[in-house]
């Protein structure tokens, strides 16, 4: 196995992380619109799109195995910068840059997905603030002995006298 397969696997991933930030830029609209149809229609395809991600994941370990095992067999879990150490110098530059892309894009999508989130839990917070001014609270039920002010008189409404 050669760099070259793990370099178009990170590349795939690359791809699919893309489609992970496009896809979350695309929910964060649609959490702004508030429109929950859309939404499940959004987190279908974002599914859809980590099922590709897990993919391209597993070919890339799949590379990465075989080129540890063809080239570095002393090392177990080989990482992407004990290959870059071990790569042929004209595949390194290439192979650091697709990791470089990697990383950036999944930092994009961390932070995407952190605006999310918070627009999700200030939703919430807004439900739980409506839900709050609707309910009635228990004090304010109308059981129970009421007090009457003013009328503090021991005086019974009915003359036993007469």
């Amino acid at each position: 196995m050669s760099i070259q397969a793990i370099t178009r696997s990170l590349a795939e991933l690359v791809e699919a992380h893309e489609a992970l930030v496009n896809n979350s830029r695309e929910k964060t609209a649609v959490l702004k619109e508030g429109s929950a149809e859309k939404l499940q229609t959004v987190l279908v395809k974002e599914r859809q799109i980590i099922q590709a991600v897990e993919n391209a994941e597993a070919n890339r370990q799949k590379a990465t195995a075989a080129w540890t095992a063809e080239h570095a067999p002393h090392l177990e879990n080989a990482t992407i910068t004990d290959i870059l150490e071990l790569a042929e110098e004209d595949r390194q530059q290439e192979l650091a840059d697709v990791t470089a892309a990697l990383t950036n894009k999944i930092t994009e999508l961390k932070q995407q997905e952190q605006l999310n989130r918070s627009l999700i839990d200030q939703s919430m917070q807004f439900v739980q603030l409506s839900l709050q001014t609707l309910q009635p609270s228990i004090q304010n039920l109308n059981y129970g002995k009421q007090k009457q002010e003013g009328t503090s008189s021991s005086r019974s409404l009915f003359d036993s006298r007469a």
